[in-house]
C-alpha cells in the first residue's frame, strides 16, 4: 500500500485492474485504492509479471503492507505446492477381535451447577460497517458507486451506469462489471452525470490538520514575499490568446507555473525533500498544484517535468488535473511525486497567501490575486496590475538568501514572458 502523502496512514483496496499472470510495465495502473482524498489509481514502479494478490477488494490495510508479489523478467516462478503423495502400501493385517462391550449402566442426569459456575452467554460479534466508496453516477435518484476505471470505460462505450450491476464493496461498479454488461447486450445512451460527492470532507479535514500540525511542529519555516509587476506578462498573454481557440487559451496560472519551474533549476535546494538523513534534491521539477475541491478540502497533485513543457501543454495538463481531482481518477504518482507546491488564489482569492509546507517537501510558493496598484515606473507614478508572490521554506534545507534568489528569478522570468 503506497503512501500517498504525509497525511495517509491506511487505504482500502477497491479493485484490482490486473490479474495474476498479467505482464505489467512501469507506470501501468494496476489497482484502485480509496483514501481520505478519494479513489486513487495505483501505478506500478517495476516491470514484471504479477504473481499473487495478497490483499482482496474491500480490505483496509496500513501504508507499507504488501499488496501483491511481482516476478521480474527472467526470475524464477514461485514454486508450485507439491501434490500430495499417496501413503505407502501396508500389507494387510488380520482384524483384531473386538472387545466385549461394557455392561450397560442406567442413565443418571449430571448434577446441577450452582449459578456462579454457569458460563455467561457470549454476545454476538458486532457487524463491521461496509466500506464506503462514493462515486458520481445516479440510478433512479440514488448514487451509483463506480471506480474511476469503470467510469471511464463506461463513458467510452456509451454505457448507462444505471444498467450495470456492481459486484464490488457496497455495490461499487468495477471495471469487470462494465465489461460484463457490454458482453450481455448493446450499449445504451449515457445518463446525465451527477456531481461527485467524492470524499468525506470531515475525514479530509482531519488528514490536512494532521499533516499541517506536523509541518508546523517539525519544520523551521521562514517566510518571504515580493510584489511583481505583471503588465508585460498579461499583455503578452492577451496577444497569445488572440490566436488560440477559447478551449486552448492560456491563463495567468500557466505563466506562474512555468516561471516557478524554470526558476527552480537555478535554486535546486528548494526543489526536493527533507529526509532523516538530510535534503534530497528532486529527480525532476514536479510541481504540485493546489486544487480546492468543491465539497471542501484541498489536494495538490503533481504536474511532472513542468520546466520542460511548453505553455500550451502545461495549460492542458493543468485543466486535466483539476478535472480529475474533482471527479476522480488521480494517479498515485501524482500524489507522491510533487517536489514543491504552488498555490494560486485566482481572481476571487486574497491578495496574499502564506503557505504551510507539505512534508516531506521543503517549500511552498503562493501567488495572490492580481490587483491594480500605484507603481513607480522610471521616476513617475503609474497604475499597474501586480501580484504578491510568497515563499515559505524549510530553514534546514535553505536560507533567506537562497529563497530571495528564487523569488527574484520568478519575477525576472515574468518580465520576459516570451522566454517561457
Amino acid at each position: 500500500m503506497p503512501s500517498l502523502g504525509a497525511d495517509m496512514e491506511a487505504g482500502t483496496l477497491v479493485e484490482w485492474l490486473k490479474k495474476p499472470g498479467d505482464a505489467v510495465q512501469r507506470g501501468d495502473v494496476v489497482a484502485v485504492v480509496e483514501t481520505q482524498k478519494g479513489a486513487i489509481e495505483i501505478e506500478i514502479f517495476e516491470a514484471g509479471v504479477l504473481e499473487r494478490m495478497l490483499v482482496q477488494p474491500g480490505e483496509k490495510v496500513p501504508v507499507g503492507t504488501p499488496m501483491a508479489t511481482l516476478r521480474s523478467d527472467g526470475a524464477a516462478r514461485e514454486p508450485e505446492p507439491a501434490p500430495p503423495q499417496p501413503p505407502p502400501e501396508v500389507p494387510p493385517q488380520p482384524e483384531p477381535t473386538p472387545p466385549a462391550p461394557p455392561p450397560e449402566r442406567p442413565y443418571e442426569p449430571p448434577p446441577e451447577r450452582p449459578p456462579s459456575e454457569v458460563p455467561p452467554e457470549i454476545p454476538p460479534a458486532p457487524e463491521q460497517p461496509p466500506v464506503e466508496i462514493p462515486e458520481p453516477e445516479a440510478r433512479g435518484g440514488v448514487r451509483v458507486r463506480m471506480t474511476p476505471a469503470a467510469r471511464r470505460r463506461a463513458a467510452e462505450l456509451g454505457l448507462d451506469p444505471s444498467a450495470v450491476r456492481g459486484t464490488g464493496p457496497n455495490g461499487t461498479v468495477l471495471l469487470a462489471d462494465v465489461e460484463a454488461a457490454v458482453s450481455r447486450g448493446p450499449a445504451v445512451t449515457p445518463a446525465p452525470r451527477a456531481p461527485r460527492p467524492g470524499f468525506d470532507p470531515a475525514e479530509m479535514r482531519k488528514a490536512i490538520a494532521a499533516a499541517m500540525a506536523r509541518s508546523k511542529r517539525e519544520i523551521p519555516h521562514y517566510y518571504l514575499t515580493q510584489t511583481i509587476d505583471l503588465r508585460r506578462a498579461l499583455t503578452w498573454l492577451e496577444d497569445a490568446n488572440r490566436e488560440r481557440p477559447p478551449t486552448e487559451r492560456l491563463l495567468p496560472a500557466a505563466l506562474f507555473l512555468k516561471a516557478t519551474a524554470l526558476a527552480l533549476r537555478k535554486v535546486p535546494e528548494l526543489n526536493g525533500f527533507w529526509r532523516e538523513d538530510g535534503f534530497r534534491a528532486g529527480a525532476g521539477v514536479h510541481v504540485g498544484w493546489a486544487i480546492a475541491l468543491r465539497g471542501g478540502g484541498l489536494i495538490a497533485p503533481a504536474i511532472h517535468d513542468a520546466d520542460q513543457r511548453p505553455l500550451g501543454e502545461l495549460m492542458a495538463a493543468l485543466r486535466d488535473l483539476v478535472q480529475r481531482a474533482r471527479t476522480g481518477g488521480l494517479r498515485s504518482s501524482e500524489l507522491t511525486d510533487p517536489t514543491i507546491t504552488v498555490t494560486s488564489l485566482g481572481e476571487r482569492g486574497a491578495e496574499t497567501v502564506i503557505g504551510v509546507i507539505y512534508p516531506p517537501q521543503v517549500a511552498i510558493i503562493g501567488f495572490g490575486r492580481i490587483v491594480e496598484r500605484p507603481w513607480a515606473v522610471d521616476g513617475a507614478l503609474a497604475v499597474r496590475p501586480v501580484a504578491t508572490l510568497s515563499l515559505a521554506a524549510d530553514h534546514r534545507a535553505s536560507d533567506g538568501h537562497r529563497g530571495g534568489l528564487l523569488l527574484a528569478e520568478i519575477d525576472r522570468l515574468l518580465q520576459e514572458p516570451g522566454e517561457l
